[in-house]
């Protein structure tokens, strides 16, 4: 489809001679959800870094927005990529680390107060990251993902350590952010989160 946001072709990725994936192909169009869906093991990760453009392919092709995935600035200008927690700053508080996204990116998608009262941070605000609980850094993690602007989410489990309450906020997010025109590919374990988008296999073949 010439209107896709992501075209893979044949993805096969072999990690120290045993394939993680296979002949698998997947294509999204714009403003669609897609869950990345299957047991632990089973390429979910692989996958996504094969769409941010940090796994090399054994064989096949990926493009994203019409081109190769790569890891330079113009690619990160429309992608927004939630894998593992980062390395957080020691001496900035919660909402300094926010402030940092938002002066790194000049068109930022909601303000710093906004993102703290909708993550449910406002209250820890000045609290350095390391002194939050996993469900608070958490949050944060996806307070940054969805402060700065994209065009496309990729998520790795982004449900991990939250609560059932918040795990429904945030599929209200996702679909917001694709109502707006976004395209979001979400490897997940959580069923319900799993039910707002096309669910996909990692073997690419529907779930």
């Amino acid at each position: 489809m010439s209107d896709s946001i992501i075209s893979a072709y044949a993805l096969t990725v072999e990690l120290g001679g045993n394939p993680v994936l296979r002949d698998m192909s997947l294509t999204v169009a714009p403003g669609e959800i897609v869950a990345v869906v299957g047991p632990n093991g089973s390429g979910k990760s692989t996958l996504l870094r094969c769409l941010a453009g940090l796994q090399p392919l054994t064989s096949g092709k990926v493009h994203v927005f019409g081109r190769p995935p790569a890891d330079d600035a113009a690619f990160w200008r429309e992608v927004a990529l939630l894998g593992d927690e980062p390395a957080w700053y020691p001496g900035l508080t919660t909402r300094e680390h926010l402030e940092l996204m938002g002066a790194v990116h000049a068109r930022a998608r909601m303000t710093v107060e906004t993102a703290l009262e909708l993550f449910a941070l406002d209250e820890r605000a000045d609290a350095p990251p390391l002194n939050l609980s996993t469900g608070q850094r958490q949050r944060l993690c996806l307070a940054s993902t969805l402060l700065r602007p994209s065009e496309l989410l990729l998520l790795d489990e982004p449900e991990r350590g939250l609560d059932s309450d918040f795990r429904a906020t945030l599929a209200d997010l996702l679909e917001e952010y694709a109502e707006e025109g976004g395209t979001v590919v979400m490897a997940t374990h959580d069923q319900d989160l799993a039910t707002i988008g096309r669910q996909v296999a990692p073997s690419g073949v529907p779930a």
